[in-house]
């Protein structure tokens, strides 16, 4: 019942092409790194794109305190603990 994260790292596309094999009404997160080419290697990659261990963690906790399975302010006290910066700059936007 909760949410399924993909997260590659390739472009979303690639895990979004099984979106349609899923459960219905299962809520699906895809994470990718679309722009490979702004990091010097795999790990910095990941990160720009919030795609690595912390911020996979951090999108299935967003998603079950959306869904209301957890408070915000433990999302809120995730990011802190996960090191993650709040402020940073979308990197799909950026």
């Amino acid at each position: 019942t909760g949410p399924i994260i993909a997260a590659t790292d390739y472009v979303r596309a690639v895990p979004e092409s099984i979106r349609a094999f899923l459960p219905e009404g299962r809520r699906y997160l895809t994470l990718g790194t679309d722009g490979f080419g702004r990091s010097e290697d795999r790990p910095a990659l990941r990160r720009h794109f919030e795609v690595d261990a912390e911020c996979i963690a951090l999108a299935a906790l967003a998603r079950l305190a959306r869904k209301g399975d957890l408070k915000p302010q433990q999302v809120a006290q995730a990011v802190k603990d996960l090191g993650i910066d709040p402020e940073k700059v979308d990197p799909v936007v950026a």
